[in-house]
């Protein structure tokens, strides 16, 4: 396991990798932001991006996506994976933000995870990016770069990732850890064919110097 002084130089190598490690997902406001990650999830935010240019053109408030029958919300969305649960549960908070938040989006972990569809992570990326609160999303990339790299144990939970994370690195650093680990993940330690060769934390990966053994580069 990294000790935290490992797991923030971990974090500094990213930064200098992907300095303009930032939210992919295009949104003018809160409210869109959080549209935005419930869409996204088991989806690429290129999708996502592809699908919001035309939806954020037209619905713009909880009371617009309300003002339409849920069969015409599905049908603005159906090119994206689980559209039809997205749909109703895009319904469902915006009907609970009206309700229950004077129509804006919350700013406490419990009252988002409170609306429909969304959990954890989704909380978490609406704090940090939405209200710049510190937070850590853990998503596919996160889980495995912190796996890979020896920051927490293989078998940790998506929770115990994310309190891991959190007690290694302070939390000025939070937020923008998540960015340049989701870069990290996305574009260099990818799912599959993970470039170790080249990358500047082998020496300190496990994964990464299993792999040189296996795949016979120097680790």
């Amino acid at each position: 396991m990294l000790s935290n002084k490992q797991t923030v130089l971990c974090i500094e190598e990213m930064a200098k990798m992907f300095p303009a490690a930032h939210c992919e997902l295009i949104h003018k406001n809160t409210f869109e932001l959080l549209v935005a990650v419930v869409l996204s999830a088991q989806c690429t935010d290129v999708l996502v991006n592809r699908v919001t240019a035309s939806l954020f053109e037209k619905y713009h408030r909880p009371e617009d996506y309300l003002a339409v029958p849920l069969e015409e919300l599905m049908d603005d969305i159906r090119s994206i994976g689980l559209y039809r649960n997205k749909a109703k549960n895009i319904q469902g908070l915006s009907a609970k933000i009206l309700a229950e938040f004077n129509g804006e989006v919350p700013r406490t972990h419990a009252e988002l995870e409170s609306l429909p569809g969304v959990g954890r992570k989704t909380a978490n990326v609406v704090l940090s990016v939405g209200f710049g609160i510190p937070a850590i999303a853990v998503d596919t990339h996160v889980e495995r770069i912190s796996k890979r790299l020896g920051i927490c144990r293989w078998k940790d939970s998506v929770v115990e990732v994310e309190e891991t994370l959190k007690r290694k690195l302070p939390k000025e650093l939070w937020s923008d850890a998540h960015h340049y680990m989701i870069f990290f993940g996305r574009y260099h330690c990818k799912a599959r064919n993970p470039e170790c060769p080249t990358c500047p934390l082998l020496y300190l990966c496990r994964e990464g110097k299993k792999q040189a053994k296996v795949r016979g580069f120097d680790g």
